[in-house]
């Protein structure tokens, strides 16, 4: 397997992948003709029954990776009253939908990620122990959105936390845009993993309010340039020095570029995955030629 996997946050919205006569339940078996891994979005808004985990198996080929995201009741995302009787009622839920995945060998991790408000306290230092000890043998990563974790003051004890609490590091490249987003931090927590979340440098459109109509269509409104990948390049080689596999995922689909900019940064890379599922040829003429 090829020690950098790509790919991109769900397979759903990225129409430049599919044709215009694309079924919805088909696009999953078109994904992964083109890229190694995906994030399961899905498992953020809803604990996803069996069924939907099976079929996702079946339509993926042996060695392609799933990275399932946190249910949001499980990092706080979630307002109002839970669907639970309890919090551990909740973990073991989340738990048993993703073990399918995990006994086939497509489970990459699972990605905590907490939301602006979970800042560097305490209570919250001890929350993250506690789901960690939760989630028991799985393979975690994790990702804030709250700057203070990378303050002066905690920058050295947060990346000393994750690695003996066996948190996988999600670095991130987003906008600078105040308490409400952190650096890039190329620091490795695991030897084994790691993982890279691009979500575009809109810097406007980052703290847009999430109860604002428009903010999907604007928060992750970028296009990477080459430039940019190119860094991207140099930071993956300094990465794998310390950390065996790496996965990047492009979140940055506000106008659709995800896809396009995971494609330069194979093309950069001038990597050839194999093991990828069949092109249905059909559906992309311009490369039967």
């Amino acid at each position: 397997m090829t020690t950098i996997q790509i790919g991109l946050t769900g397979w759903g919205d990225h129409d430049s992948l599919y044709s215009a006569t694309t079924n919805t339940s088909k696009k999953l078996q078109e994904y992964a003709a083109h890229f190694p891994t995906v994030e399961i979005d899905a498992s953020f808004y809803a604990i996803q029954p069996e069924r939907n985990i099976r079929k996702w198996l079946k339509e993926t080929p042996e060695q392609f990776q799933f990275i399932p995201k946190a249910y949001q009741g499980m990092t706080g995302h979630l307002h109002g009253e839970l669907p639970f009787t309890s919090k551990e009622e909740m973990f073991n839920a989340f738990i048993k939908s993703v073990e399918p995945l995990k006994a086939e060998n497509k489970l990459a991790m699972v990605l905590f990620q907490f939301p602006p408000w979970f800042d560097c306290t305490k209570e919250n230092v001890a929350y993250l122990k506690w789901c960690r000890e939760q989630m028991g043998d799985f393979e975690v990563a994790l990702e804030f959105r709250n700057r203070s974790w990378f303050s002066p003051v905690y920058y050295e004890k947060t990346l000393q936390f994750m690695e003996s609490e066996k948190w996988i590091h999600s670095i991130v490249d987003e906008p600078q845009a105040g308490e409400r987003s952190i650096p890039t931090v190329l620091h490795p927590t695991d030897p084994n993993k790691s993982l890279i979340r691009l979500h575009g440098r809109n810097v406007h459109g980052w703290n847009k309010p999430a109860s604002g109509e428009d903010w999907r269509d604007v928060r992750y409104l970028y296009r990477y340039n080459q430039e940019e990948l190119e860094q991207w390049k140099e930071n993956l080689a300094f990465l794998q020095k310390n950390s065996k596999m790496t996965y990047m995922l492009f979140n940055n689909n506000s106008g659709g570029d995800s896809a396009a900019n995971a494609k330069m940064m194979i093309n950069i890379l001038d990597i050839k995955y194999s093991g990828l599922a069949e092109k249905q040829l059909s559906f992309f003429p311009d490369e039967e030629r």
